[in-house]
């Protein structure tokens, strides 16, 4: 019989699409702050990643941190001279990403349906918590979750508070999720055990060196739906 009680599972690109909306989102930034780039100067994406890092201690993840960062960027490669229609354009830019579809990835929700009445289910996810109660809402599986966590951080004292207040053994617990830095090495480091599920694209942030993981007893699935295979092993 599987070891495991309560299954925790990554939100944004583990359950549904995440990642290539920012994409697609920067290279519409791109368009607009292009023409101010100097040709010998630092790359755009380069400078808004920085930005970025910057500003995490103030806004935390999500798309509102995004947006302000990409403003901040645009500023700063125009010297002041981005006008208030290419502003306006980058923040109704954020707000369509915050009313884009919650569209969930292949096989989730049938995997979460079977493991529903098997295990106790949570959602362990980082960010801006209305964006992310936004879309755990429109995303249709809400209610096939028994706890919801949505934390500024994924760490180990993070992961410690979070299944401490919720009563959960580590040594009953597996965390999902498709990011290595956040999802999975925070729970080996405690003792626990995780399951990768890669995503296509990772966002910079999240991006580890190999030699950073090796020596942690984790498992790697390349699609969700083998997940109720993996827990019967």
């Amino acid at each position: 019989m599987s070891p495991f009680k309560v299954i925790a599972f990554d939100a944004d690109d583990t359950l549904w699409v995440n990642e290539p909306i920012f994409t697609e989102t920067q290279e519409k930034f791109k368009a607009i702050v292009g023409p101010y780039l100097h040709p010998d100067g630092k790359d755009l994406e380069d400078i808004l990643y920085q930005t970025e890092l910057r500003n995490l201690r103030l806004f935390g993840y999500g798309i509102k941190g995004f947006t302000l960062s990409m403003i901040e960027t645009g500023i700063e490669i125009s010297r002041g001279k981005m006008t208030a229609t290419e502003i306006a354009q980058v923040i109704e830019m954020g707000k369509e990403m915050l009313e884009h579809p919650v569209e969930l990835l292949p096989g989730v929700r049938e995997t979460i349906e079977g493991l529903q009445g098997r295990y106790e289910l949570m959602v362990i996810t980082k960010g801006d918590l209305f964006d992310q109660e936004s879309k755990l809402a429109r995303s249709g599986i809400a209610d096939l979750f028994q706890r919801i966590e949505v934390v500024s951080e994924k760490d180990e004292p993070t992961y410690q508070e979070v299944l401490q207040r919720n009563g959960v053994d580590m040594s009953t617990f597996l965390m999902v999720g498709n990011s290595l830095k956040s999802d999975i090495l925070p729970i080996c480091r405690l003792g626990g055990r995780a399951v990768h599920i890669p995503f296509h694209t990772t966002w910079q942030h999240e991006q580890l060196e190999q030699h950073r993981i090796d020596g942690h007893d984790y498992a790697e699935l390349p699609d969700i739906s083998l997940l109720p295979g993996f827990l019967e092993l």
